[in-house]
């Protein structure tokens, strides 16, 4: 018997597949777009300040992929953006706004204000609305007044200027600790502004929590000062684990 009649006689009948099919389980196969790399970041005004960190540990499910990709880019000399979720569309994303910022730079002989600059983030959002970046975004800087301007983001588009936003996997550890520490709700009476190094100190804080118990958040902290003279640079560790 030749090879391809051998072939043939052990392949099963087409009535033998469907039966087999029919009593198994049915099978669905499907593909996503999207993959969540995870991550946590974070920004906190000041009077004359702002402050934006995040972390550098970039996952896939239970496995690390990288433990130093930095989650913040720098728009401006004054402008920070911040972005978790899936890092393919966070750099497609810091791609299409340095891009335009530089247009705009070519046209008006000036860097766009980072007010102008929640907006054209929103506007982008809002463009791919049906077929969305898959990352959740936090805008800061300095405004036309020197003072520190945060701005939270939905995956649309839509914002908000606050005095504090959290993003991420670890947002639900640390937004508590912020609405404490930061925005006072809890304990009004003792409200006061925080200084600069005692918001960095606060931020090293948190997100060491955060890394305690968020497997995702971890590795190390970008932490970048922005006032008038300019963007101060700090790395934080923290657990490898």
């Amino acid at each position: 018997m030749s090879d391809a009649a051998l072939l043939l006689k052990t392949l099963p009948s087409a009535e033998a597949q469907a039966a087999s099919t029919h009593q198994g389980a049915i099978q669905q196969h499907g593909w996503s777009p999207y993959n969540v790399n995870e991550g946590t970041v974070m920004a906190v005004a000041g009077k004359d300040y702002v402050i934006v960190a995040g972390d550098t540990r970039m996952s896939d499910g239970y496995s690390i992929l990288s433990r130093d990709v930095s989650k913040l880019f720098k728009l401006t000399s004054k402008t920070v953006l911040a972005s978790a979720g899936m890092q393919a569309d966070a750099v497609t994303l810091r791609k299409v706004l340095a891009w335009k910022i530089i247009m705009y730079r070519h046209k008006h002989n000036k860097d766009m204000s980072t007010t102008a600059i929640a907006q054209l983030l929103g506007n982008t959002l809002y463009y791919k609305r049906f077929f969305p970046y898959y990352c959740f975004n936090v805008l800061a800087g300095l405004d036309s007044e020197g003072a520190g301007a945060v701005f939270g983001y939905d995956a649309i588009g839509s914002f908000e200027r606050i005095p504090y936003g959290v993003t991420g996997s670890g947002s639900a550890l640390i937004t508590s600790i912020l609405d404490n520490q930061v925005a006072f709700k809890t304990q009004l009476k003792n409200k006061k502004d925080l200084s600069a190094e005692e918001c960095i100190d606060l931020v090293k804080d948190v997100m060491t929590s955060a890394g305690e118990r968020d497997i995702y958040t971890g590795d190390s902290v970008d932490i970048l000062l922005i006032t008038k003279d300019g963007i101060k640079e700090e790395k934080f560790q923290l657990k490898k684990d």
